[in-house]
């Protein structure tokens, strides 16, 4: 995926994100099949862009917490 494809990308931070500043996680909503994710600290740095079917269980893994940094 190219970066200029997300210039217009409208991002949220998520839910599960920490609110005291860290571990700030952002979605990109309504990009065709993808859904890119990124550090809401460094918005400018890299993307992690998820297959539309492999997000609801990256989501449930995260969840569950067999996902770590």
């Amino acid at each position: 995926m190219r970066s200029t494809e997300l210039s217009a990308a409208a991002w949220r931070k998520s839910s599960y994100s920490n609110q005291d500043g860290g571990e700030c996680v952002e979605v990109a909503d309504g990009c065709n099949d993808v859904v890119p994710v990124r550090d809401s600290k460094n918005p400018h740095g890299p993307v992690l862009a998820f297959g539309a079917t492999g997000w609801a269980p990256f989501v449930s893994a995260v969840k569950r917490g067999d996902v770590s940094a």
